[in-house]
């Protein structure tokens, strides 16, 4: 069953920007040529494939079938750039779509690099905790993910990438304050931490790492990576901070480290599924390489 190139091209706009209004606008199209698309394309399959609402979700047979524009796009797009020309002219954008996961610190501080290396690519990126984001992988919600997880998803490929440092990082006002008589079991249970939401287990790993054994932190709950570094320089908590967005302020002495020389290394990890690799070999050359430039190398 051959499939129409405008068809999926229709499905993937419709899903990606979730209304046919928008689709529409995108592609040149009236919202009723979208829709007319999207209704053929059922049609021959015999399923529905959107769910219409605000906004218009996938049904699995949808999300699967979108994900397959996406890769042809992104085939199509590489098959251009090898042979050093442009993409045909034509409705729409030209540029193909790739969902990501991602945890938070990653974006913040080396995962930029790797877009701005990546090409013409529109990035939709889902951020959560490197612990969590291989999840997505295995629901098939993105293409690829950063995770700290080494064990391949079914159906992807896995690259080591190195490790992100963290350093537990206070305010020299709120180490006099809490800290005066050294970090222990009992001034962490007291002292206010900062976590990012009830996924981030780092500051429970470093305390287990440094004192061996768990403590309950009294914390303030902040999901932002650089609102973490500016309440720990304003004295509000404790926190591990990516050690390339605080070296300047361990340097100056806006940060001080709770217990010094005591990093906190998280592994990462490169997931992207194969039937979409061969599309986005640019991403994973660029991904690898700004890795390289803010991680701490894999050991060997």
């Amino acid at each position: 069953m051959r499939l129409e190139a405008s068809h999926l091209q229709a499905l993937a706009a419709v899903l990606r920007l979730g209304s046919f209004e928008k689709a529409a606008r995108q592609l040149n199209l009236t919202p009723s040529a979208v829709s007319q698309r999207i209704r053929a394309l059922e049609e021959r399959l015999g399923t529905v494939l959107v769910v219409r609402g605000q906004p218009c979700l996938p049904t699995p047979a949808g999300q699967r079938l979108a994900r397959h524009a996406e890769d042809v796009a992104l085939l199509e797009q590489d098959l251009w750039q090898d042979i050093g020309s442009s993409l045909p002219e034509g409705g729409g954008s030209s540029m193909p779509g790739v969902r990501v996961a991602v945890n938070a610190d990653s974006l913040a501080t080396w995962f930029v690099a790797a877009m701005r290396g990546a090409g013409d690519l529109l990035f939709d990126l889902q951020i959560d905790d490197q612990d969590h984001s291989a999840g997505w992988l295995r629901r098939g919600e993105v293409r690829a993910a950063v995770s700290a997880d080494p064990a391949p998803v079914q159906g992807c490929d896995v690259v080591p990438l190195g490790s992100l440092v963290y350093r537990a990082t206070a305010s020299a006002a709120f180490m006099s304050r809490w800290f005066s008589q050294g970090v222990s079991v009992q001034s962490l249970s007291r002292a206010p931490a900062m976590i990012y939401n009830l996924k981030d287990g780092l500051q429970a790993a470093w305390v287990r790492q440094t004192l061996g054994q768990d403590v309950v932190l009294p914390a303030h709950y902040i999901a932002s990576t650089h609102a973490f570094v500016d309440a720990a320089a304003a004295g509000l908590g404790w926190g591990m901070n990516p050690e390339p967005l605080v070296r300047a302020h361990l340097m100056d002495g806006r940060l001080e480290e709770l217990v010094p020389g005591t990093p906190l290394t998280v592994p990462l990890y490169w997931h992207i599924s194969r039937s979409a690799a061969p599309g986005l070999q640019r991403l994973t050359q660029a991904v690898r390489a700004a890795a390289a430039d803010y991680l701490l190398a894999p050991a060997k």
